[in-house]
C-alpha cells in the first residue's frame, strides 16, 4: 500500500503575529508542522506499522519547509517531496494544481491531509487535490479502519458522528481526535537525515499545468484592540432605555 500525506509548515501556534508593510513578518519566528497535518502523518505511520505500507509526505513552501519534512520523516515516514516556492503567488487553486502535477506519475491507495491549516484556515487544498485526481474524499475524519480494499471512516459532523464505507483509493482529511501524534525519537531523527526527498520548483511544475493564482491578498492587518465593556446600573427599565440610547448614539446600530 502506498500512502501520501499532504503537509504544511506553519507558524508555531503560540507565536505573536506581527505585520510590517502589509506583510506578515517571519523574523525570529518558530515554524512547526501544521497540527491537523500531524494527525494525518501519525495515522499514515500507524497504518505502515500494521501493514508495511510505504508513506510519502509532501509539502509546498520555501526552502525552510524541508525542516518540517525531516520531522515527518523522523516520525516514521519513508520519503519526502518538496515543492519549493519562494516569491511566487500561489492560492489554494494554484497549490492544488502544483501538488497534482508533482504526484501525477505515482499511484497512491490513500491520501491523507489535515482538516485545515491553522494559518489560512481555508480547508480547501486537500479536497481540491482529490477533485483534480478524480478521487472520492471524506473530510474531518476521527477514525479510520482499513479492511482490504475497503475502509470504514467516522467523521465529525457538527457534534455528531457519521460512519462511511468507502473503497480505496480515496482522500481523507484528519480532525482532532483521530489519534495522538508521536514525538520523533533520536534514532528516527538520525535516520531522517538519510531518507530521500524529491524536489520540484515552481518552474518545473508550472510548465505542465495552469498554476496561476486566481485570488490575491490586497492587504493584511491586525484587528483593532477591543475596548473595555460598560456595565449598566440601576433599574431594569432604566438600563434598557440607556442601552437603546447607547446603541443609537455611540454604536450607531439602531
Amino acid at each position: 500500500m502506498n500512502i501520501l500525506v499532504l503537509m504544511k509548515q506553519t507558524f508555531d501556534t503560540e507565536e505573536k503575529i506581527l505585520i510590517k508593510n502589509g506583510q506578515i513578518s517571519e523574523d525570529g519566528v518558530k515554524f512547526i508542522i501544521n497540527p491537523y497535518d500531524e494527525y494525518a502523518i501519525e495515522e499514515a505511520i500507524k497504518i505502515k506499522e500494521d501493514t508495511g505500507a510505504d508513506v510519502t509526505v509532501l509539502t509546498v513552501g520555501p526552502a525552510r519547509a524541508e525542516s518540517a519534512l525531516r520531522t515527518a520523516l523522523a516520525m516514521g515516514a519513508d520519503k519526502g517531496i518538496l515543492v519549493e516556492l519562494e516569491d511566487q503567488e500561489a492560492d489554494e487553486f494554484a497549490l492544488s494544481k502544483l501538488i497534482t502535477a508533482a504526484i501525477k506519475e505515482n499511484d497512491y491507495d490513500l491520501i491523507l491531509g489535515g482538516n485545515m491549516a491553522v494559518d489560512s484556515g481555508s480547508g480547501q487544498i486537500a479536497i481540491r487535490v482529490a477533485e483534480e485526481l478524480g478521487l472520492p474524499h471524506v473530510s474531518t475524519i476521527t477514525k479510520l479502519t482499513l479492511e482490504g480494499s475497503k475502509a470504514t471512516v467516522e467523521r465529525d459532523v457538527e457534534g455528531d458522528v457519521e460512519v462511511i464505507e468507502i473503497q480505496l483509493p480515496f482522500l481523507a482529511t484528519a480532525q482532532q481526535g483521530l489519534n495522538e501524534p508521536r514525538y520523533p525519537s533520536l534514532p528516527g531523527i538520525m535516520k531522517a537525515k538519510k531518507k530521500p526527498v524529491d524536489r520540484f520548483t515552481f518552474g518545473d511544475l508550472a510548465a505542465s499545468v495552469e498554476a496561476s493564482a486566481r485570488t490575491y491578498i490586497r492587504d493584511q492587518y491586525l484587528p483593532p484592540k477591543k475596548q473595555a465593556g460598560r456595565v449598566l446600573e440601576g433599574e431594569k427599565e432604566a438600563q434598557v432605555r440607556e442601552l437603546v440610547q447607547l446603541l443609537r448614539t455611540e454604536a450607531k446600530v439602531v
